[in-house]
């Protein structure tokens, strides 16, 4: 039977929606089909009050400039909003560090801090981003075949190997360390200044449900400082998600792909072992020759996919696959521009900033998430997007975004129904001794939970990067072992989603890998079964 297309992507989310670009300039007939109302998924742009605009994920700086290039998406109206400082450190006692994007001006703020790290701070910045340059090339590139490498595979990681040892002896030998310590221990070996340990340990710990003290968790300061060894920096979307969602859909449209929304897939179908199609939510069946999961790994495998046609260590891999989320978000409308006087009085408002003063207190913050609990003082990574992108609130009024870690999807004690209000009024406590005209400017609030993530964008257990991003399920361990190459035991079907290499964030480099593995993969895939 010949198929209504030629392959059909589950989920228009950031992700998908670039396999579908790829795929539809490659000529084959594509489907996107999406569960929502409108497209993007996780990152889009909702009205939470009328007239305030928030983006769902609040700021991009991994996002590839390839595919940026490819699709035209600037022609399409994609603008990127740069801030400076990058983020202002709150503290105890009304101190506030501005870590500004140059390196000399953020030295002059650390300085007042510590002549020893204001020093210390362009070397530790200089190796991070020399490191992250080594890794910046895994990130579009289909992670190797263990099993039976090719001899593209060898000289791909021949020539990073290269690169590795043209850091030099000492860069090299950080580069292979650093990855496998705490953040306690590598911040600790640079800096002596807790505020500013402590900030960067925050970007460092984003969405990764661990803390400080914990080890293997010093790779998140390389992953941070990915945009810069890409030429680009952590910047808000004009606009929000929105935007880049839209443009994305705009593109596929041009080059023939079939976008339909509303569209809930119950069921993915391979009958034989081999993938046929798909089942809507309402019945229908649409037939194709190849489909790919935007969706993440459990949702995949564990309620798409039937599991006669897996086996059980499979099975059992993906079901202890980590993806329980430890980041609420709370949105917070605002009828005049907050007043943070630490940052000085009569000041612009900055743009992003953190409360977290210290490391042991976010060890103690993840302490209480990790036994079940809603952390009693949690770290708050704060936005206000709307400082440089006024489209997204009415004249004078701004948008706040607070992400809230550590908040754990699994609650010891009663459900996040019952506690949701408890969490809302526990940040505004936190954040009014540093934005003291908060609750006078208060126009609405918004508590996003991690039960709300997983019910509102599909995300299991509410993880915000499809699962953690820690080394143990990353490159070719994501999301198991054996299966990193978008590939899965099911034939026919395909992962382009965040469950897959190099993971969450706002980068389009799963759709762009998944989709060129099918393209790999075409000619096999034409052969009858």
């Amino acid at each position: 039977m010949q198929a209504g297309y030629d392959v059909i992507v589950v989920g228009g989310g950031h992700n998908g929606l670039v396999a579908a670009n790829y795929l539809g300039r490659a000529g084959r007939r594509v489907l996107v089909l999406e569960k929502r109302a409108t497209v993007g998924g996780a990152v889009t742009t909702e009205e939470v009050r009328p007239g305030f605009r928030f983006p769902t994920a609040s700021v991009c700086g991994l996002f590839r400039h390839e595919i940026i290039e490819d699709l035209q998406l600037t022609r399409r109206g994609l603008a990127f909003l740069p801030f400076d400082p990058s983020v202002v450190a709150l503290g105890d006692g009304g101190k506030a560090l501005k870590i500004w994007r140059d390196v000399r001006k953020a030295q002059s703020e650390i300085v007042t801090f510590s002549t020893a790290d204001a020093a210390a701070y362009a070397k530790f910045r200089s190796l991070m981003v020399r490191i992250a340059r080594v890794i910046d090339p895994f990130l579009l590139s289909i992670p190797p075949s263990i099993e039976s490498p090719g001899l593209g595979d060898g000289l791909f990681l021949f020539r990073r190997a290269l690169r590795l040892r043209r850091l030099g002896k000492d860069a090299m030998f950080e580069a292979l360390r650093i990855p496998f310590m705490s953040l306690r221990d590598v911040l600790g070996e640079w800096f002596e200044t807790e505020l500013l340990k402590a900030s960067l340990a925050l970007d460092g710990l984003f969405g990764v449900f661990r803390g400080p003290w914990s080890p293997f968790t010093a790779y998140g300061l390389i992953h941070h400082y990915m945009p810069e060894a890409n030429g680009g920096a952590w910047t808000f979307i004009r606009g929000g998600g929105a935007s880049l969602s839209n443009a994305l859909a705009a593109a596929a449209q041009e080059v023939g792909v079939t976008i339909r929304t509303s569209a809930e897939v119950r069921k993915i179908l391979s009958p034989d072992g081999r993938v046929t199609g798909v089942q809507l939510a309402t019945g229908e069946t649409i037939p194709a020759r190849v489909v790919l999961s935007n969706a993440d790994p459990k949702r995949t495998f564990l309620n798409l996919v039937d599991p006669v046609n897996l086996d059980a260590d499979f099975l059992m891999r993906v079901r202890n696959y980590s993806s329980e989320g430890c980041v609420a978000k709370i949105n917070i409308a605002l009828d005049a521009a907050p007043q943070v006087p630490s940052v000085g009085d009569g000041g612009p408002v900055p743009p992003h900033f953190h409360v977290a003063p210290s490391l042991e207190y976010i060890e103690r913050a993840y302490d209480d998430a990790k036994h079940g609990n809603i952390s009693e003082s949690p770290t708050l990574d704060v936005f206000v997007p709307s400082v440089v992108d006024p489209t997204l609130a009415p004249p004078g009024k701004h948008v706040m975004s607070v992400l809230v870690q550590y908040t754990p999807y699994r609650l010891k004690k009663g459900t996040w129904e019952d506690r949701r209000e408890g969490l809302g009024e526990r940040v505004l406590e936190i954040l009014e001794p540093h934005v003291p005209n908060l609750r006078s400017a208060l126009a609405g609030m918004e508590v996003v939970t991690p039960a709300d993530l997983e019910s509102r964008f599909g995300l299991s257990g509410g993880h915000i990067f499809h699962g953690e991003m820690t080394l143990n399920q990353q490159y070719v361990l994501r999301p198991v072992p054996g299966w990193g190459r978008y590939r899965t035991p099911v034939a026919g079907l395909y992962l382009c989603g965040s469950g897959a290499h190099p993971g969450g964030g706002i980068t389009g480099a799963p759709g762009y890998n998944g989709a060129h593995a099918v393209l790999e993969d075409w000619p096999r895939l034409l052969a009858p079964s």
